[in-house]
């Protein structure tokens, strides 16, 4: 750490004023943070096994996808999506007892007897254990070039998908290190991150669930086209194949759910920002359903593009009218006015870790006014 002395005038240079940069503090805590860890053996077994797990996963996946068009696409967003699962396990547990754990260690108060500020130890420990987890997704990286290899796959969406991933290690790992200044027990703010962080993944979507009766509207009348044989058709003896199908075009009344009016609900889980902010050019419109090329050939979309279709179906409400184009499967047009949901998710995960940080930095400061029961102090 760079300090500067100041002699006062008049002084015999007895007396002394050290000061410390605010980002030459940051560099400090973060390089003693990321020497722990590299010292640590456990993190280099966790690596090994991410990469054995993410590429047993890759193999089972490529074989079974090897006849389907567009698997380079497919590959791509099952590993994207199994880094984003397993990025969610694992970033908790790297950032999670990192404050709590030096003060039960004893360490913690070495660092703030010292020219730190609690803001510094704050950020140097979110970025030692942000960097932490970015190793992970440095270990998957070749998988992710193998399935960019086989094509079907634009730079823009690669691109896209991995900051994206990078940035929500980075929001885990903040929720994480915010709740580990507040918690007085390792143990308990592992377990209250691992909540928080499931409370994003699967509590957005039982909350969503939930509200589907609240938005009900009863009796509408819906319009909806389908293909059949002609009238007259003698089901009983082999069909010709010069018999062409007709768009049959029903309506009847129906309830409908304004899935448009809870969309948001979603806006915050991790899975539907990574996917939102990807632009799929995959054969359709980015916004809307994507069309195969050639009619004849059916491409399966990944996970992730399947989510960011279905989060823009959602926010475009109830179909009114099913046209026959959409009952052979070609999917829903979505109107021009959609917007990305995945800006709103951010702003709520960035408020939820800068709240957290904001709070424990005061759980840093010094000289402490009150200690919990049977809190180490050195």
């Amino acid at each position: 750490m760079s300090t500067s002395t100041t002699e006062q005038p008049g002084s015999t240079g007895a007396s002394t004023d050290l000061t410390l940069s605010y980002w030459n503090g940051v560099k400090a805590v973060f390089g003693l943070e990321m020497r722990q860890r590299l010292r640590a053996r456990a993190w280099y077994i966790m690596l090994v096994i991410w990469f054995f797990v993410i590429g047993l996963v890759f193999l089972l996946a490529s074989v079974t996808t090897a006849a389907t068009e567009g698997s380079g696409a497919i590959l791509f967003d099952l590993v994207v999506g199994f880094v984003l699962f397993f990025g969610l396990l694992v970033a908790p547990g790297l950032s999670a007892n990192a404050v709590n754990g030096d003060r039960a260690a004893g360490t913690l108060a070495i660092l703030q007897i010292t020219l730190l500020t609690p803001g510094q130890i704050l950020w140097g420990k979110w970025l030692a254990s942000w960097v932490a987890s970015l190793a992970f997704l440095l270990v998957s990286s070749p998988f992710i070039f193998w399935a960019l290899a086989l094509g079907g796959v634009n730079p823009a969406e690669a691109f896209t998908s991995l900051l994206m991933l990078s940035v929500e290690l980075g929001i885990v790992s903040a929720i994480g290190i915010g709740i580990s200044a507040l918690a007085n027990r390792p143990l308990f703010s592992i377990v209250t991150t691992y909540m928080v962080v499931a409370l994003l993944g699967i509590g957005t979507l039982i909350t969503f669930g939930l509200s589907y009766a609240l938005v009900d509207e009863e009796n509408v009348e819906v319009t909806y086209s389908y293909l059949d044989y002609p009238p007259g058709t003698d089901f009983s003896a082999p069909i010709p194949a010069s018999v062409e199908l007709e768009c049959v075009t029903r309506t009847q009344l129906q309830t409908v759910h304004h899935t448009d009016r809870t969309t948001w609900l979603l806006a915050a889980n991790p899975f539907v920002i990574v996917a939102d902010s990807v632009p799929y050019s995959r054969g359709g419109d980015f916004g809307q359903v994507s069309q195969p090329a050639n009619p004849d050939v059916y491409v399966q979309p990944g996970i992730m593009e399947g989510i960011s279709v279905g989060v823009r179906l959602l926010q475009a409400g109830p179909d009114y009218e099913t046209t026959c184009e959409e009952a052979q499967g070609f999917g829903r047009d979505l109107p021009d006015e959609s917007f990305p949901i995945w800006p709103l998710g951010l702003v709520l995960q960035s408020a939820l870790a800068g709240g957290l940080l904001w709070l424990g930095r005061g759980k840093l400061a010094t000289p402490a006014r009150r200690l919990a029961q049977g809190t180490r102090i050195a």
